[in-house]
């Protein structure tokens, strides 16, 4: 399209849309008219008629439509390949044993609705052969925990703790001593996808609200952000453990909450180390802002 000086992918935002396949499968039909064409456009389309009218001035040969033909029936044989990947991957889900000895609560955020998911209720299917709802934890969406059930199943018995479980996902800092000195502190390299996928988990609580969202901005400043996301995948390990082990919810306390809690954590370690040195902590109260 480009070739043709057809600009659409800088009006729409995702030229595989509605708007933009409507436009697409209407000019490989045969429509040039770009009056026509724009009167496509979804309700919800940012851009105007006009604009994208003016986007759609181009130059149809006919080896630049024939190429965009070919890519119309790529795009439309993948998609049919993901539906069928999709109902295959229902099929097998639904053949798996049911754990879960209660009904499964509503979702305490509203998950966000992705063009791909999959045809069927995905965190319904993963209660059920878990017996727990990961998506309880913050960053953790309905994919990711199927996913993760996947690839480290609902038996935690290989792992005599967390520590153990958190170690073979390599998340635990691999201490390379010598000479009773600490060289290195780096995590060892791994392929396992659980760990991929609780790293891509761990990059969406950058901006989160809840208290896991608190907790990686805080280590991110204190150890970058490489580290950071690696510490905040550790901590979600280490609630799925609890979880899948011993069958306990996790309840979000929220980022202030939580803020609260690590400032009273600090105030009773500064009061204990002032101890130790014969001092007293005392507090000032903190002078408000005035507006000038």
């Amino acid at each position: 399209m480009t070739q043709m000086n057809l600009q659409l992918h800088h009006v729409i935002a995702d030229i595989t849309g509605l708007t933009g396949m409507r436009i697409i499968r209407a000019i490989v039909g045969g429509e040039r008219n770009r009056k026509k064409l724009a009167s496509m456009r979804h309700e919800r389309t940012h851009a105007n008629e006009a604009t994208i009218e003016k986007a759609l001035e181009g130059d149809y040969r006919t080896e630049h439509l024939f190429a965009l033909k070919q890519s119309l029936e790529a795009f439309d044989h993948y998609q049919k390949q993901i539906l069928e990947c999709g109902q295959q991957i229902a099929q097998h889900v639904r053949s798996l044993e049911t754990k879960a000895d209660r009904s499964l609560k509503a979702p305490s955020k509203a998950m966000q609705k992705r063009r791909n998911r999959m045809k069927f209720n995905v965190r319904e299917e993963a209660f059920r052969i878990s017996g727990v709802d990961l998506t309880q934890i913050d960053g953790i969406n309905e994919s990711a925990a199927l996913g993760l059930i996947s690839e480290i199943g609902i038996d935690m018995s290989p792992w005599q703790t967390e520590k153990h479980f958190a170690s073979w996902l390599t998340l635990c800092p691999n201490n390379k001593i010598s000479g009773g000195r600490v060289l290195q502190r780096r995590t060892r390299k791994s392929a396992n996808r659980a760990r991929n996928i609780l790293c891509f988990c761990a990059q969406t609580l950058l901006r989160s609200r809840s208290a896991l969202g608190a907790y990686c901005r805080r280590m991110c400043s204190r150890l970058g952000k490489p580290k950071g996301l690696i510490a905040t995948a550790h901590k979600m390990a280490l609630l799925i453990y609890r979880m899948l082990k011993y069958g306990r919810d996790y309840a979000d306390i929220g980022q202030e909450q939580y803020e609260k809690q690590f400032k009273e954590r600090a105030v009773r370690s500064l009061t204990r180390r002032a101890k130790e040195f014969g001092l007293h902590l005392v507090s000032e109260p903190v002078p408000e802002k005035t507006v000038p």
